[in-house]
């Protein structure tokens, strides 16, 4: 099997097909045909128990930003596989660490060819609030029920989560493990799926005060396992660490609502308004599910830069995006990113400070699509 390039290898990563030209008189912002490679398990060890002694935290701070990972260069094939390698945590405490292959597929049915080669940041207590607070929280159960807002849950340790399968819950990885081990609670993580009690208790009423909530109620279903990429632990929110900021958490039963397909992230340029949108479950506003839009900022390879208002619970929000998916002839909305956490960032001597997202990348989508799937096959297209 023939050994991969560096060249070959850097264009596997950037590599779009199809591109739709903006500028075209009937232009609909449309998602982008990516090359998708192929992350494959290659072996599986056994760990010890974890102690699940880390402190919750609802926030990463990094003072890496933009121009500080612009300069940072993409990974190698062999740093790659280090960082797409994974740990699963089981609901009984066992822990297990997979290697991984990166894989291109061969032209037409064949299967997949393997490719053998190739901190200290700013605090800020009150933060992610810029200016006005454009933050929404949704109310009424016609709105808190349906799509997308019925996406987003709540996970037990105080972050948000998004549905991306039938039993499959997409997050930050910060949310239950600290970069060296998990945090309190996570053996016995659970999801809750919002259930709104009214005032009136009058189902079908038509008075606007049965809209108001008296009391907002979880449903809560258990995690079977979890999947925090070796990116994240290696890294622990250092350099590289924010960009692998994110875990699979699947439930130890079907949770029967719509859920949201993950996408590849397209370029900010090729975003509807140059917006990103998320929804989750912000501290301040407690039993509220809160909704913001913003503009993208700023992006690097792995992360978007943005000022979302947002505070601690909101992190592990599936940042998503609609547009038009060309073969179906629909507008179709994608989870395109996990938000992460907030950074301060010295532009030009001045501190700045943005919340970052952690981008779906043709890599990570392949890696993620395969703890939900199983078969790469079902991962062809972003």
């Amino acid at each position: 099997m023939a050994e991969i390039p560096g060249l070959l290898f850097l264009l596997l990563l950037l590599c779009v097909v199809g591109q739709v030209s903006p500028y075209g008189a009937f232009w609909k912002p449309t998602w982008p045909a990516y090359r998708l490679p192929v992350v494959l398990p290659q072996s599986t060890l056994n760990l010890a128990k974890p102690d699940f002694g880390a402190e919750a935290k609802l926030e990463v701070s990094s003072s890496c930003g933009p121009q500080c990972h612009k300069g940072t260069p993409l990974p190698t094939y062999e740093e790659a596989k280090q960082y797409l390698s994974y740990e699963t945590l089981y609901s009984n405490g066992s822990r297990t660490e997979t290697q991984v292959g990166i894989y291109i597929l061969s032209n037409g049915r064949g299967g997949a060819q393997h490719q053998d080669s190739e901190s200290s940041g700013r605090s800020r207590r009150k933060r992610q609030i810029y200016g006005y607070d454009s933050r929404f929280s949704i109310f009424g159960k016609d709105f808190l029920l349906n799509y997308p807002f019925s996406t987003s849950v709540k996970l037990s340790t105080g972050c948000t989560g998004t549905l991306v399968a039938e039993k499959h819950v997409l997050t930050a990885a910060h949310c239950i493990h600290d970069g060296k081990t998990y945090v309190k609670g996570t053996q016995k993580l659970r999801v809750g799926f919002l259930k709104p009690k009214f005032k009136d208790g009058g189902r079908g009423a038509n008075s606007s005060s049965s809209a108001l909530p008296e009391k907002m109620k979880f449903q809560w279903i258990r995690v079977k396992r979890t999947h925090v990429p070796k990116g994240w632990i290696k890294g622990n929110a250092n350099d590289i660490g924010m960009d692998y900021d994110y875990a699979l958490l699947e439930l130890k039963k079907p949770h029967k609502r719509k859920f949201m397909k993950i996408g590849v992230s397209p370029p900010a340029k090729q975003l509807p308004g140059g917006r990103i949108h998320f929804s989750g479950y912000d501290n301040d506003r407690p039993g509220n599910l809160v909704y913001r839009f913003c503009d993208v900022k700023d992006e690097t390879y792995d992360l978007l830069y943005q000022q979302c208002d947002a505070q601690p619970g909101a992190s592990g929000s599936g940042v998503y995006v609609r547009m038009w998916k060309r073969q179906q002839q629909k507008w179709e909305r994608k989870i395109i990113g996990i938000f992460s956490g907030h950074q301060w960032v010295d532009m030009n001597g001045s501190p700045q400070d943005f919340n970052v997202a952690v981008r779906i990348t043709p890599l990570k989508y392949a890696q993620i699509c395969y703890w939900i799937k199983g078969n790469y096959l079902d991962c062809r297209e972003g």
